[in-house]
């Protein structure tokens, strides 16, 4: 039988009650099936005799021989404690057990008897101690010489409960998993039987057959996804039919004092496809200023030209008010109608607007999720547009792809998905990423500056400024809270003015109401202001040209996504950026990487991958897609190599037998149906 075939309720198993199965509900364990791949977080590996002499002044776990020697008490918080000393008869230094509440064994291990002990040892001076232990007459009555599975707890549950209900299961002898994946992917990837490899996850023989075990199984699990999310995708697939370029694009296109990249032409390539001859559900990806929101605009005179409308959003209204501004200058003198709808916008105004709409008066709607409101009705709406989709929630998504008949939705995001992850952590999208920059931009070069040499960062500023440049200083707090080791927006405003007197200037941050936030940027943009001092507010959206100085402070408390999104505000031109990241005291090992990939790299993608490896994956690409996949063993940051051989492996299967009909595949098809 296959593993999730068995479906019986736990509460069929000899000692689970309902107390018991409420708690393993609370991991997510209701049938057998559930109960048979709740895999350890950990092993306690006792295979190996350890004694005292092996300890170092961490400490650690041992599995030894020992003496009792002596019974003492001590007094602890009001209770008598026993204290038993014992002589490690392998090393012949002494141990202290400290039995807390456990005053029973006095009678239990007198002095003058011996026992096998494994027990996680302190030293303090020269002293061992350990108030967690187990003490047995044989090797095998404390696990010596076994590797012990530690398993996830909830509520009342132990790991004697966990450990007896799964071998319950396991030790019917009539009971043998089948495979799960073709035998000659198995023979050809060196991989264990499904039956052993999960028994082997449970009770490994060796820590080598451990590795092979959850190999297996995470192979397992990978190349099942990737077959559905390949078959998915050919599905999909519109068909290679002629795409037509409508005038609407041409002019747009004629008009712009530049020429596209080719990954801007190819990304327009595959939606135009999507939008003429198939349901798109495609995800944009690029890095900072690579020109996704240029394709968009295309995109949406696209389905403009066909009669439909256009609904763009955006997270914030600071940043849905620039692309309004900017959309209205490419599109309006092509006869576009173009409308900003926020929730600010009220009264007489929007009852207008929301006419408008419902009448196919506004070609282009920009918004928030003002734009997914109830009383927001479309006449033709045929596109969707999300811009940094990830701050969006999926019902918000679907709430304005609704409001419409077979809408198209196109999503936007300027944090580049690792290309490890991008065609599994989306595989219900199709992805079109831009890589290259537009021709003329410079690498934007990076410096990682000690707190304590600032002078010198600020006279680089100053001859920029000279120049005729503008800059960004970006700080993680808006005001003084006590946190005197953070420095501030407010504080540092001031600062600022007196080492750049005569220098206009704006402070910027979230407090600030959305007008005088608007306004600011206005003033910055028309170089009335040559600098902002800010929280990170400025991260996504604020094109600049000739801004090219980027000061972040307190760096080190920055992730990477943030450091890169916040640079990205620099380099919008052919002049010369930079970046300078200043660091207060003894770096982490983790900030020292995260600035080290900084200094490094403008690669997006790249950074990406090493943000990965940093954070891990449910971090890194949020809970709703970490849930989305449901691995079990399977690690987006460990199992690269592995989900890349899956996916190769996928899609020659579905390319040799798409319906999975031939006898290896049978078990596939059995089990994705």
């Amino acid at each position: 039988m296959f593993v999730g075939e068995l479906t019986f309720p736990i509460t069929q198993i000899k000692g689970v009650g309902k107390v018991t199965a409420a708690d393993f509900a609370s991991l997510g364990v209701e049938k057998a099936c559930d109960l048979v791949t709740l895999f350890p977080r950990s092993y306690d590996d006792r295979t190996v005799m350890r004694s005292l002499k092996d300890m170092g002044d961490e400490g650690g776990t041992i599995n030894t021989a020992v003496a009792i020697t002596d019974h003492s008490h001590y007094m602890s918080k009001g209770q008598r404690v026993l204290k038993m000393t014992a002589r490690d008869l392998n090393s012949g230094r002494t141990l202290h057990l400290h039995c807390f509440g456990r005053s029973f064994m006095e009678n239990a291990y007198p002095v003058g008897t011996s026992w096998f002990i494994n027990a996680t040892v302190t030293k303090t001076g020269s002293v061992f101690s350990a108030s967690a232990f187990t003490l047995g007459a044989s090797e095998e009555a404390v696990g010596i010489g076994t590797i012990l599975p530690v398993y996830p707890l909830s509520g009342s549950l132990t790991q004697k409960t966990v450990r007896k209900a799964v071998d319950t299961i396991l030790s019917n002898r009539y009971m043998k998993f089948d495979d799960e994946i073709p035998e000659r992917l198995r023979l050809a990837h060196d991989l264990m039987h499904m039956d052993e490899a999960v028994r082997q996850m449970h009770h490994p023989g060796s820590m080598g057959e451990l590795e092979k075990a959850r190999r297996t199984l995470a192979y397992t699990e990978l190349l099942h996804l990737e077959v559905n999310l390949v078959r998915g995708r050919q599905e999909r697939a519109p068909q290679d039919r002629t795409v037509v370029v409508s005038p609407l694009e041409k002019r747009l296109v004629s008009s712009l004092p530049f020429h596209l990249t080719k990954d801007q032409e190819k990304c327009l390539d595959e939606i135009r496809r999507d939008l003429d001859w198939s349901t798109m559900n495609r995800l944009l990806q690029g890095d900072v200023g690579s020109g996704k929101t240029l394709v968009a605009w295309i995109a949406a005179l696209h389905m403009i030209a066909k009669g439909f409308q256009v609904a763009f959003m955006a997270p914030t209204e600071l940043l849905a008010r620039q692309h309004a501004e900017g959309a209205a200058t490419l599109m309006e003198k092509l006869g576009v109608h173009v409308a900003f709808l926020t929730g600010d916008v009220k009264g007489r105004e929007r009852g207008y607007l929301l006419d408008a709409l419902k009448k196919g008066d506004i070609d282009l709607a920009i918004g928030t999720h003002a734009l997914f409101s109830k009383d927001v009705v479309f006449k033709s709406l045929g596109l969707v547009i999300i811009d940094e989709q990830h701050r969006f929630g999926v019902e918000q998504r679907q709430a304005l792809s609704h409001k419409g008949k077979k809408v198209h939705v196109l999503m936007m995001s300027a944090t580049p998905i690792p290309r490890t992850l991008a065609m599994t952590v989306f595989g219900s999208m199709d992805i079109s990423t831009i890589e290259s920059m537009p021709e003329g931009r410079r690498p934007i070069v990076t410096h990682i500056v000690d707190e304590r040499n600032r002078d010198r960062m600020y006279a680089s500023i100053a001859v920029e400024f000279e120049r005729g440049h503008q800059a960004y200083f970006v700080y993680p707090r808006i005001d003084d809270e006590g946190e005197s080791d953070l420095k501030d927006v407010t504080t540092m405003y001031s600062f600022l003015q007196g080492k750049y007197p005569g220098i206009p200037s704006a402070l910027i941050h979230s407090r600030l109401p959305e007008e005088e936030k608007i306004r600011i940027l206005d003033d910055f943009r028309a170089k009335k202001l040559m600098y902002l001092v800010s929280t990170s507010v400025v991260e996504v959206g604020i094109d600049i040209p000739d801004a090219t100085c980027m000061v972040i402070e307190h760096a080190e408390r920055f992730g990477l996504a943030a450091l890169h999104q916040l640079r990205g505000r620099v380099g919008r031109s052919s002049l010369q950026s930079y970046c300078f990241l200043v660091y207060y005291g003894s770096l982490t090992e983790e900030a020292k990487a995260r600035l080290k990939v900084m200094r490094e790299s403008t690669d997006g993608f790249m950074i990406a991958e090493t943000d990965l490896k940093i954070r891990g994956p449910g971090e890194f690409i949020g809970n709703r897609q970490s849930g989305f996949l449901r691995l079990k063993v399977a690690s987006l940051t460990d199992d690269v190599e592995l989900m890349a051989q899956a996916k190769a492996d996928a899609e020659e299967i579905v390319k040799d037998d798409r319906g999975l009909l031939r006898a290896d595949n049978a078990m596939l098809r059995q089990l994705l149906g």
